[in-house]
């Protein structure tokens, strides 16, 4: 009985896990990575076709997105998740398939008249279709077979509608160990959503660390802290443009705002209009609304019970076209903008951030986490430019995040959560988190007498006997994708092969927007840098000297 490490591996996006046990190979999710990738991936050491079944966390693309890439290269075993899951990949999967579809198309137009060969998406709406039709439900607390020596439940997780930590039972050899995969831990208090459940039995637990180094502070008023961000923006005549996941902030955006609304607690700017120009999140709040009432808090209950829908109010504006989004930047009232994606890598936002960061009336507020690498940290993060389409914006808009509505646990309640075990599980193994956070959150666990390890992709380790069998090479994604391309061997049973490997964002990048996130990346740093001391200012200044000699 062993588990591989393959993603989320001191990073945080990618989840991908790999659990071996009386010769059958169980995966456990098989996210896509997004925003900058720090260590390389390994890819998946047996072909898709001999991966017996897949369990999936939720249904963020981080978590789910690669599956139609799985499935196109030959698994075709069941996919566990829970009913919310599949309805919400049901939509998510296809709209990044159909993305990468429309990237390739604009690619090849390009290609043939440079006479260069076809551009070939990751996956196609047919594999995303095929994968979809794989799912099968798991429900909570229901403890199921899904292989010979292998039982499963799901527990919610509180992140996102459906979302589950995953417990394993697995014997091999005639031993058992109950295996826990955490998840995405959510947030406690949040809108709609129940809070996490608490687990109490594990012998090994695979546990996320997004928020493992800090706390988010005293519990913030969201809706107040809201109300400032719209009263202020509005009145100095702005815009509120919000990047927001599609699939669960957005949800719970529109049902603050629908609260605001109601008490009337803006002034002086009645029936102030909201667009939500994000046609996935259009699909995906109607399965929010037409979800069991189980999946939600009592104050969502309670308006449900009251025939309110809690995610929709007057003035809700839906831009489903691309000439109704176009039209909201010819919008003369202030207003709010939510517009997919969350870290403004790809998608409708990115044309609405260029119409209002050059503006300083407005205000860009994010509510959820921002990757290191992505245009939505380079701009949280204080850039004071950044380039979008080719041209250069200045960043003149207020920059704020609401903080209170973060879908992941802090420290505090990622430690609560691990404090639940009883007795003490053999070993918590820390991912999902960049390498700082998870290392943090390592330490804080060991400080109190836990058994803790921090892998790397590539990592494997024997459950029963408790000892690293493998270890995953230490290497940097720039100097792997160095090594890769002097690789001349194609190991088709990889879960990408290099013919088909492709940038870790869903939207799969072209080289100007490669070129313009590698320049707010820098600007991001050289902001970040102003603090630090001189000498490493003029080292810094020295590199970047030596890299322009090198191209000019």
């Amino acid at each position: 009985m062993d588990l591989l490490f393959l993603g989320a591996a001191r990073e945080v996006t990618g989840s991908a896990f790999l659990l071996t046990a009386g010769g059958q190979h169980v995966l456990i999710d098989c996210g896509m990575e997004q925003g900058y990738d720090t260590y390389e991936n390994q890819r998946l050491p047996v072909k898709p076709s001999q991966v017996d079944c897949v369990v999936l966390t939720h249904a963020h693309i981080d978590h789910s997105g690669m599956i139609p890439a799985l499935v196109k290269q030959g698994f075709s075993g069941p996919i566990y998740a829970t009913r919310a899951t599949i309805e919400l990949c049901s939509i998510m999967l296809l709209d990044s398939a159909h993305i990468q579809e429309n990237e390739a198309e604009w690619r090849n137009r390009k290609s043939k008249r440079a006479g260069r060969a076809e551009y070939v998406p990751l996956y196609t709406q047919q594999d995303a279709l095929d994968a979809v039709a794989l799912m099968r439900e798991a429900s909570y607390t229901e403890l199921i077979d899904i292989l010979p020596g292998f039982r499963l439940m799901m527990t919610d997780a509180g992140h996102l509608l459906g979302s589950a930590s995953t417990t394993l039972e697995v014997t091999d050899m005639g031993v058992t160990r109950r295996v826990v995969f955490s998840g995405d831990i959510g947030n406690l208090d949040q809108p709609m959503l129940n809070d996490p459940t608490y687990l109490t039995s594990a012998d090994i637990v695979v546990m996320e660390s997004t928020y493992g180094d800090r706390d988010h502070g005293e519990r913030p008023d969201y809706v107040g802290d809201l109300v400032d961000t719209l009263q202020t923006t509005f009145d100095r005549g702005g815009n509120v443009v919000i990047p927001s996941f599609a699939v669960g902030r957005t949800q719970e955006v529109l049902y603050v705002l629908r609260d605001i609304k109601q008490r009337g607690l803006v002034r002086g700017h009645d029936g102030f209009p909201v667009y939500m120009d994000s046609p996935l999140a259009i699909r995906a709040t109607n399965v929010f609304t037409q979800s069991d009432a189980a999946l939600f808090d009592e104050e969502m209950n309670a308006l449900l019970d009251a025939g309110i829908n809690p995610i929709t109010f007057d003035d809700l504006n839906i831009s489903l076209t691309v000439d109704e989004s176009k039209a909201i930047n010819v919008e003369k009232r202030p207003c709010v903008i939510i517009s997919a994606s969350g870290m403004a890598e790809a998608g409708r936002i990115r044309h609405h951030l260029k119409h209002n960061l050059w503006r300083p009336e407005s205000t860009i507020l994010f509510v959820g986490y921002q990757s290191v690498g992505t245009l939505g940290r380079v701009i949280l993060d204080g850039a004071q430019e950044v380039k979008l389409f080719g041209e250069t914006i200045q960043v003149r808009a207020q920059i704020r995040a609401l903080k209170a509505l973060s879908g992941h646990a802090d420290r505090a309640g990622l430690k609560a959560w691990a404090d639940s075990f009883t007795p003490r599980p053999r070993k918590f193994f820390i991912v999902h988190g960049e390498e700082s956070s998870a290392l943090s959150f390592a330490q804080l666990l060991e400080s109190e007498g836990h058994a803790v390890e921090v892998p790397y992709s590539g990592d494997r380790w024997d459950l029963i006997n408790d000892y690293q069998l493998q270890q995953g090479p230490r290497t940097l994604a720039g100097e792997a994708a160095k090594a890769a391309e002097a690789e001349a061997d194609l190991d088709t049973g990889r879960l990408m092969p290099r013919k088909e490997r492709r940038a870790p964002t869903p939207a799969v990048e072209n080289a100007d927007r490669m070129l313009d996130n590698a320049l707010n990346r820098l600007r991001g740093l050289i902001h970040q840098g102003h603090g630090w001391s001189n000498g490493i200012k003029k080292q810094l200044a020295r590199q970047i000297n030596k890299l322009c000699d090198k191209w000019e």
